[in-house]
């Protein structure tokens, strides 16, 4: 497989880049009344105006002549096929076998997996609705009345993000609450808020040994038995994610408590499984199966739909003409709906945990840039913050916008007016404002022509900065779930151009090893610190903190 920088369509894109670089978009529209319906699409529900986008009918097919011949599609269809395209840890990659709504068998390893998925499925159902129903109940007999879930990374943001974006659809009487930091100030002050009898504790951990899941998940304990639970009752209250059966029961555990986790579902991966506990917890069953569902329509669609309307590959595409050719670093998300704030956290696990990469899977160091760095908030605040870098600053910094038509509180023009802003941002950034603009605003209001030169430059805005607008008729769990996966498929299509594993973390491993190494010489002083002179510095000054 050729390396991106020797793609014959790499050579091609940056020849036509010469070209159109220093074109404007604000002439682009101003030349063609008909941009607006050739740059846009729509798939599941959701419809993406990529035309404020520094891009030709030319430019775009340069694009998908990329995706093509880095093998997209093919690889595609390896992904959904149960192909081991998680090269460095052999495995399949498969998080789209946990939303699959069709009949078809998914092989791995000569066997379907979706048997094992589907039971899965059932037992959550059954578990859930019997909280909800209070059948089940903890070992006062009172119903339970909250949920504490506990996690790190994908097993913590996919459901606590979601859960939030959600909250609408949330059941009445159960209570879900999230910890994942292993700072002893998150835990204390959330089970500070807990009463013992009716709280069920539900841990996410695939080896049952993630440091901070596990040490959390201790205090939780100690916690349950300090406070009038005692061993017995442990079954009856605490659950878990995992694949070590046998630490979960000796921890106290019932079996039948335990649900599964596979190898060939990622973390960033995997709220469509039994890590999405907590979502249908919070939400009821039927939404969680809702947001399944949406996901599903958003694979088919990745899966079916010409490369020249297929959302995943096109906001792919952009993105790489962006990074590679335009030289951003950075790609903001500003969701404007109050409910979706957490979102840009959520894809910046997802994107930056999958395509921050320098090597191919056949051992080649890149010379060209991958990933991006994820940021964001929620309009309109970031129009009071950071938005001013945006529109005015040195660097290019693409933008996704996302706006659902219709709110979920209808409260008098509230939804017209933070509509208008999305609306007018993307505007403001594609057209820009130009010094003859600003001189004849500034006349009007009586300055001087010597005040007017002074403070042109600081009113002139460039435009020409690139945005995507994500509209959607409504934020609900199936809207929700085609969303996750259109940003799922648009890494794994960007992971794909640029020839990288988009399916393993080995830097977020090295730093658990490390730690694990650091935490050893900070409980025991008697362990030499035998490391560089800085880290042995801190380890020091942690020891004598109490001195």
């Amino acid at each position: 497989m050729a390396l991106f920088t020797e793609l014959k369509s790499v050579s091609a894109l940056k020849a036509h880049f010469d070209d159109v670089k220093d074109l404007h978009m604000r002439d682009l529209f101003a030349q063609d009344p008909e941009r607006f319906s050739k740059f846009s699409a729509t798939a599941c529900g959701l419809e993406l105006d990529y035309s404020k986008n520094r891009i030709t009918e030319k430019t775009k097919k340069l694009l998908l002549d990329l995706a093509r011949e880095a093998n997209v599609e093919e690889k595609r269809d390896g992904m959904f096929a149960g192909a081991r395209i998680n090269t460095s840890e052999d495995r399949a990659v498969l998080h789209t076998a946990l939303r699959n709504q069709a009949d078809n068998e998914v092989i791995v390893d000569g066997q379907d997996v979706m048997p094992e998925v589907r039971e899965t499925l059932a037992k959550m159902k059954t578990f859930v609705e019997e909280v909800h129903n209070g059948t089940r109940t903890g070992y006062t007999g009172k119903p339970f009345t909250d949920v504490l879930a506990i996690g790190i990374g994908g097993s913590f943001l996919g459901p606590k993000i979601m859960t939030e974006a959600l909250k609408p659809y949330q059941v009445d009487g159960l209570k879900v609450h999230f910890v994942a930091n292993v700072d002893g100030a998150h835990i204390h002050d959330v089970l500070a808020t807990l009463p013992v009898e009716s709280t069920l504790i539900l841990m996410s951990s695939k080896s049952f040994g993630t440091q901070e899941t596990l040490k959390n998940t201790l205090t939780a304990k100690e916690w349950f038995l300090n406070n009038g639970g005692r061993f017995e009752d442990i079954a009856k209250h605490f659950m878990c994610v995992s694949s070590n059966i046998k630490a979960a029961v000796e921890f106290g555990m019932d079996e039948n408590n335990i649900f599964p986790m596979w190898d060939w579902v990622g973390g960033r991966y995997s709220l469509w499984s039994a890590i999405g506990l907590p979502i249908a917890l919070s939400l009821g069953f039927d939404n969680f199966e809702a947001l399944l569902k949406g996901a599903y329509a958003m694979d088919e669609h990745f899966k079916s739909a010409p490369l020249e309307d297929n959302l995943p590959v096109l906001m792919a595409t952009l993105g790489v003409w962006y990074i590679n050719f335009f030289g951003a670093q950075s790609h903001v998300l500003l969701p404007y709906d109050h409910y979706l704030r957490g979102f840009p956290a959520y894809v910046q696990q997802l994107d930056m945990e999958s395509n921050g990469k320098s090597a191919t899977p056949q051992g080649d160091y890149l010379d060209y840039a991958t990933g991006p760095v994820i940021w964001g908030g929620e309009g309109t605040n970031g129009q009071h913050a950071f938005h001013q870098l945006i529109h005015q600053g040195q660097v290019l910094i693409p933008a996704d916008f996302i706006l659902p038509l219709t709110s979920q509180h209808e409260m008098s023009n509230h939804h017209a007016m933070l509509a208008s802003n999305c609306f007018g941002q993307t505007q403001a950034l594609m057209q820009g404002k130009t010094a003859e603009q600003v001189k004849a605003e500034l006349a009007d209001k009586g300055l001087s022509d010597e005040a007017i030169e002074k403070v042109v430059p600081q009113k002139v805005f460039a435009g020409n900065k690139p945005s995507n607008t994500l509209l959607m008729d409504k934020l609900t769990p199936e809207t929700l779930g085609q969303l996750i996966a259109l940003y799922e498929h648009k890494v794994f299509v960007q992971g794909i151009i640029w020839g990288i594993n988009s399916f393993d973390q080995w830097g977020v491993e090295l730093g658990k090893v490390l730690g694990n190494d650091v935490l050893a010489k900070l409980e025991d002083t008697s362990i030499e610190l035998d490391g560089d002179a800085s880290t042995n510095a801190l380890i020091e000054r942690f020891r004598k903190r109490s001195l």
